[in-house]
């Protein structure tokens, strides 16, 4: 199994005192992604999708549980190690500067760099390809911020699959981590990325764990869903399984004569 995580538990510090542990955000969970496997964290707002991802990419620690990747303990691993097998890819990104699109491919590289090591050719073809791969090599000279909201998730995705190539093709062995990839964007470029996403899935071996509230996006473009409600696994398996009228009702709390319809919409575009 490429990554595991096993009955994870995490609550975030109280506020004030700073030391005692709210109630649980994620109450052991587990999940399985296999290699070149495409699973989808589907819930509704505060359900625990986001700090789900931050756990079984290492980002945070679990208070109970344990995840691993091939086996070996995530916590255990030294996070130059962690970051050229998995990339994140945030809902929104900030800058401070004016990078261009390849600038900002280019500092997916930083795993794979010594202390003080510039850039140097083989980090430029591979962040040339990414660009390629995600169809914005033509923005490369662009100044990220003068890009569209869809273009900008796709030099990010760009900046993520150089972070992961480290055998001379991207995505090797690598996993994708992305939190709502699609959640600011309007219809024509979710369509999209989910395209995307296939493509390079299919194309370069990719394993990818997305989080998302869009039934059609989760739908359509992965193999296996894993329904979180209140930081719980309410059930996981193949969309067939799992996207009935019952557990849509019950996960985002509607009437199950509500959510066929909403179902009935969702039925993979591909």
């Amino acid at each position: 199994m490429l990554l595991s995580a096993a009955d994870l538990r995490f609550g975030y510090p109280r506020p004030r005192r700073g030391i005692a542990a709210a109630r649980d955000v994620i109450d052991r969970v587990s999940i399985d992604v296999a290699a070149g496997d495409a699973v989808a964290i589907l819930g509704p707002n505060g359900s625990g999708k986001t700090t789900l991802l931050r756990l079984v990419s290492a980002s945070l620690r679990p208070s109970a549980g344990r995840v691993t990747l091939d086996g070996a303990d995530l916590h255990h691993m030294a996070p130059r190690a962690i970051a050229k097998r998995i990339a994140v890819v945030p809902q929104e990104t900030s800058l401070a500067f004016d990078y261009t699109a390849l600038e900002i491919v280019l500092m997916g590289r930083y795993p794979h760099l010594g202390t003080f090591e510039v850039e140097g050719p083989r980090d430029l073809a591979v962040s040339m390809d990414a660009l390629e791969a995600t169809g914005t090599n033509a923005f490369a000279e662009r100044p990220f911020r003068t890009l569209s909201g869809g273009e900008k998730q796709r030099v990010v995705i760009a900046s993520a699959l150089a972070q992961i190539d480290s055998a001379g093709s991207l995505g090797a062995a690598g996993l994708l981590v992305l939190d709502e990839p699609t959640a600011s964007l309007d219809l024509k470029y979710q369509f999209e990325i989910g395209a995307l996403l296939r493509r390079i899935q299919r194309e370069r071996g990719l394993s990818i764990l997305l989080s998302t509230h869009d039934l059609r996006f989760a739908a359509s473009l992965c193999t296996r869903i894993v329904l979180l409600a209140a930081g719980r696994v309410l059930a996981q398996g193949p969309p067939s399984e799992v996207l009935t009228p019952a557990l849509i009702g019950q996960l985002f709390d509607v009437d199950p004569r509500l959510a066929a319809p909403i179902l009935a919409a969702a039925e993979p575009v591909r």
